[in-house]
């Protein structure tokens, strides 16, 4: 089974949409710098203005690594005032270990755009239609397939 973790940003009106960004892309580098790092802010300005249409409130941006998958919300209006509900603490993990991909949500009118301004960027930062979730097509990231327990094997002695 792929292990799961959640964090939940603050952002408008308690940050705006592109210092939402370069917070998540901090908690992605673990503020390293480097490659990495350029690669995340290269799509500041697209990843700012899905964040600012609320994109990552009810549908994550997902981060998936040779490690755990790490899924990002944002936390809007009222709730971003509110300290109490945010989770922003570093990973205790590198998120961006390996072979590492990042769907952002979109909403479907602004997908294709989207995928467009994304492809001309880079090839790991890729978008997703918000209402379908994650999905293996070609405007989406990748799927992880998760492990299948065989239970007869497993109760074997």
């Amino acid at each position: 089974m792929t292990t799961v973790v959640r964090r939940d940003f603050r952002s408008v009106p308690s940050r705006d949409a592109m210092a939402t960004w370069t917070a998540i892309v901090a908690l992605l580098t673990q503020g390293q710098g480097g490659d990495r790092e350029k690669e995340l802010l290269s799509v500041a300005g697209i990843a700012s203005s899905l964040i600012a249409d609320q994109a990552a409130k009810d549908a994550p941006i997902v981060v998936t690594c040779d490690g755990p998958r790490t899924r990002i919300y944002c936390l809007y209006d009222d709730d971003s005032l509110d300290d109490s509900g945010s989770g922003e603490a570093k990973l205790g993990y590198e998120p961006l270990k390996g072979d590492w991909q990042v769907s952002l949500p979109c909403p479907q009118e602004d997908l294709d755009w989207v995928f467009q301004a994304l492809g001309r960027l880079t090839k790991r930062i890729v978008a997703r239609d918000l209402a379908e979730g994650i999905s293996a097509d070609s405007k989406t990231a990748s799927a992880v397939a998760a492990p299948v327990l065989n239970l007869e094997s497993f109760f074997k002695s």
